[in-house]
């Protein structure tokens, strides 16, 4: 790319750092600014705010939650601001140290509650004055979405028919991606529609963020459709309507085994592999503090959990611990009552505790499950 840092011989700067340890920090910063100060990079800090959407996600409690970096201007409590098809005014705003703030400047970055949907990451945001004129400019952009989504739409034609007649063997593979912040989903839908060959197509008939609903499964339904949760679960009745359906719902918490998955389904080298499957679905209705411990005081929804039964807590259909990649926790006690027991059964009431975890919540749900080996199918 023509980049040659300083140490080559050429103009740009470089700093070797390292986030664990806070290596070099201090240089890289020092680094930063001599360079604003050369080029002399300067911002307004008395204007309307502009500036780009980092991350969006959707929160059960607080609704969508947008983080970005001014650029320039100030954004402040209550400002509207559009970005892509989503408007807003901006409720609340926490720092990168998550406390409640008033305003960010230029250079400055903020999460911002809101929105009324999850922008795309890397769009641009910029603040207006006129509610009317926001909102008419947002709508108009979703219109424009809409029709290009339309027209991108590829109606089959004879020619088509014919070419699928010749190959003999032509497949569509339809796909629904449902994720915890779209910088996943976008990532996770590029990689796949990358993998088409002539003979298969992948087709990403619907994206978004937040957990899996009753329309993300008639719509897999409707249009013969896999369905890939990166880092979500299924509400109950999604869970439920998919299994009456025989709608296949494929869990992830790392894009690349989402898309060596596919991979391989499409060259036909599915091999028995091993599996997560879900054996219990516990409810956390009650959270009792001792000196010792947080015991969750629980009802188990359906299956049956088990005292060595790997878990994950789900919050708002999200998964909130373990967030690390292929990680796994387990439980550190399971009671009835004050007995210690081996399992508890569907439609009975436990306590238990998760092994380097006290953040429990009510209405905080626990899966249980266990690793198989199966056959895979897609």
């Amino acid at each position: 790319m023509n980049l040659l840092v300083e140490e080559w011989g050429g103009k740009y700067q470089s700093q070797e750092i390292s986030a664990k340890k806070g290596l070099n920090i201090d240089k890289l910063l020092d680094k930063i600014l001599l360079e604003a100060e050369i080029l002399d990079l300067k911002a307004n800090p008395d204007r309307e705010a502009t500036g780009t959407i980092i991350e969006a996600s959707l929160d059960k409690g607080r609704g969508y939650v947008a983080t970005l970096l001014v650029e320039n201007g100030t954004l402040e409590l209550g400002d509207l601001i559009v970005s892509g098809q989503h408007y807003g005014r901006v409720k609340a705003m926490f720092n990168e140290r998550n406390k409640k703030e008033d305003e960010a400047g230029p250079s400055a970055p903020a999460v911002i509650l809101g929105l009324n949907g999850a922008p795309q990451a890397g769009e641009k945001f910029k603040v207006y004055d006129d509610e009317a004129e926001a909102k008419e400019i947002a709508n108009r952009r979703a219109q424009i979405l809409r029709e290009q989504g339309m027209r991108a739409k590829k109606h089959i034609t004879l020619d088509e028919i014919g070419r699928r007649l010749a190959l003999g063997n032509f497949k569509e593979l339809k796909i629904i991606i449902k994720g915890d912040v779209d910088g996943s989903v976008e990532a996770l839908s590029d990689s796949l529609q990358k993998l088409s060959t002539q003979e298969i197509l992948v087709t990403v008939i619907h994206k978004g963020v937040g957990q899996i609903n009753e329309s993300d499964i008639v719509l897999a339904e409707a249009s013969d459709a896999i369905v890939i949760a990166f880092n979500v679960r299924p509400s109950l009745q999604a869970a439920r309507l998919a299994e009456n359906a025989g709608i296949q719902i494929r869990m992830y918490s790392i894009i690349y085994n989402a898309i060596e998955e596919v991979k391989s389904a499409m060259e036909g080298m599915l091999e028995p592999t091993v599996q997560e499957k879900i054996v219990a679905n516990v409810e956390i209705r009650e959270v009792f503090k001792f000196d010792k411990a947080i015991v969750a005081g629980c009802y188990v929804r359906d299956g049956k959990i088990k005292r060595d039964s790997k878990v994950r807590l789900i919050r708002d259909g999200i998964v909130t611990y373990p967030t690390a990649e292929g990680a796994t926790a387990e439980l550190a006690s399971l009671k009835r009552f004050k007995d210690d027991v081996k399992d508890v059964q569907a439609g009975m009431e436990c306590g238990l505790t998760i092994k380097n975890f006290s953040d429990v919540k009510v209405g905080d749900v626990v899966e249980a499950f266990e690793i198989e080996e199966v056959k895979r199918t897609l």
